[in-house]
This record gives structure tokens, sequence and C-alpha cells, in this order.
């Protein structure tokens, strides 16, 4: 068996939500799902919530293709939004560009990515999406609370359906379920998480986001990922959170969003705008990872 060549990556995290950078773009990456599994293993690969993958454009009007993989499934998702900051320093960092904005294809939309004099990165998220086909969200059966004309819907734990809770379902390129609660610190994300997340009514699963409202221009969020369990920070999140409130009649148009990882500034002037995000990319460190020969935790 001829040995595989180490390959090079850049570690690199958003608000703690940390990824593995690959550059495909001189030539493709051919990695399964297995070795994206041990790319993202923290115990015997590199560890990661993610995999990013930057690959040349393949429409005339973007700059790249941006792809991103769960590190701990090695599935490709959609979208991420702390993991955009990070392709958009990565980019200008290893001189695969000099624009201070670029256009990039993911798997199902086009995202616009600008470095901020600041040093930060602001990502155009394009619109939120609502309708429950889309997102997808199949809440048939279910009545909602409209508040401020929007739904809140009643979601019941299938283990114990006495446990309700409302959400609000919104799509920032993958779905989210979001949840007000009096106080992140006390909300009980690790027993509702995994439940929201596998309901029956989100059949690709969903991001179970739990908000509080400190004021109208200042949120906490704690998320459970789809696949990841509870991250640092999850920047689509963030924006479904925000664009949640402000249609429920919470927020104002720009909230600063707290993670647990820091601060994401969110701005949305409402139906028929892109949400934009912005916050900081950090690179951690650089090296290569070899691949093992053979090792029955990756097949």
């Amino acid at each position: 068996m001829t040995a595989r060549p180490p390959l090079p990556f850049t570690k690199m995290h958003g608000l703690g939500n940390d990824f593995v950078v690959l550059d495909a773009t001189r030539a493709p990456l051919d990695l399964s799902e297995a070795d994206l599994r041990f790319i993202g293993d923290r115990r015997f690969g590199i560890g990661a919530d993610q995999i990013l993958v930057v690959e040349p454009a393949r429409a005339a009007d973007a700059d790249f293709r941006y792809r991103i993989f769960n590190g701990a499934t090695g599935e490709e998702v959609e979208h991420c939004g702390n993991g955009a900051r990070c392709f958009m320093r990565y980019v200008r960092d290893h001189g695969l560009t000099d624009r201070d904005t670029v256009r990039v294809e993911t798997m199902n939309n086009r995202i616009v990515l600008e470095m901020t004099p600041d040093g930060r990165v602001t990502v155009d998220m394009n619109q939120p999406i609502f309708a429950p086909a889309q997102i997808p969200f199949e809440p048939t059966g279910l009545a909602p609370r409209l508040v401020n004309g929007f739904e809140l819907w009643p979601l019941a734990n299938p283990a114990d359906p006495a446990q309700v809770v409302e959400v609000a379902a919104v799509s920032m390129g993958n779905p989210h379920a979001v949840q007000r609660v009096e106080n992140v610190d006390t909300a009980p994300v690790a027993e509702v998480g995994p439940w929201v997340e596998a309901h029956a009514t989100f059949p690709r699963k969903v991001n179970a986001g739990f908000l509080q409202v400190v004021d109208r221009g200042h949120v906490r969020l704690r998320v459970y990922e789809r696949g990841a369990g509870e991250t640092l920070a999850c920047g689509t999140g963030a924006c479904a959170a925000v664009v949640a409130g402000i249609r429920l009649g919470w927020l104002d148009a720009v909230v600063d969003v707290d993670t647990r990882g820091g601060q994401l500034t969110i701005a949305w002037d409402g139906i028929g705008h892109s949400v934009r995000m912005t916050g900081p990319a950090v690179t951690v460190f650089e090296g290569t990872v070899a691949f093992p020969d053979r090792d029955c935790r990756f097949t």
C-alpha cells in the first residue's frame, strides 16, 4: 500500500467555533467521510467542529466555492457563518485574493464576504427563509401562537409529551428552531437541545437556539447544533435568533449577540433584506496531518 502524503491544513476559529481549513484551489482533494471524521476527531486527528474546503468557483460571477463538512460525521452541510468569516481570513492571508470583498458559492447559496478596517469580517448572509417547506419544517397538526404576526410553534418532547417548548422556525441556509429563555446560564440546553434537534417536524434535523433578550439591542445565545452538540458560537444561529426576535417584536434592527465564545453583531432591516453578520476570525496554527493506513475508528 502506498502511503498517502501528509495533508497541509490551517486551524482557525470564530468565537471558539473551530475549523480545519483545506486548500483545494490548486488540485481537488480526494477525502472520504472517514478521512473527514479522522480530521475532526479531537483525540486521534486534529479536532474541529467543521472542516472547510476552499475550491475554485464554478460560476463566472463568483470568486471561490466554499464547502463545509461536519467534523463529527464527515457529512457535507449547507452553511456556517463563523466558518465563512474564517474562509475570508484564510483566502486573504494565504494570498488567494487581495480583494476586500469576495463572492462565494456554497452548497445551496451565494454569500458575500467583506474584510472590515478593524480586522473583523462581515458576511452578507442573504435573506432569511420562513416558508416551512424551504426550511424544511413540517408543522402539520401544530397550531402556532402568533406574536407580532409571527409564528411560535409548540414542539412536544416525544419522550415526554407534557414537555412543550415554543420555537420560531427560520432558515439561514440551514434550519434553526429558536426558543426564548429567561437566562441562558440556567437554560436546559443539554436536555432540550437533543430532542429539538431530532424532532420529527424537521426532516433534516435542526439547530436548536436558546435566546435570552437582555434589551432591544443586546441578546445572549446558546446553540445546540445538528450533529455537533452545543458549540461555543454559531453564526447562522445568531442570525436566525436575531431575525426571529425582530419578527416577534422583541429586538431592534442591529443587535449585539453574546455567545459563549464572544460577541457578534447582527443587522437586519426586515423582509426583503439580507442579514449581515460581523465578527472575528482567528488563525490558531498551521501544519500537516498524516492519515493512518488503517484504523477501524474511521471506517
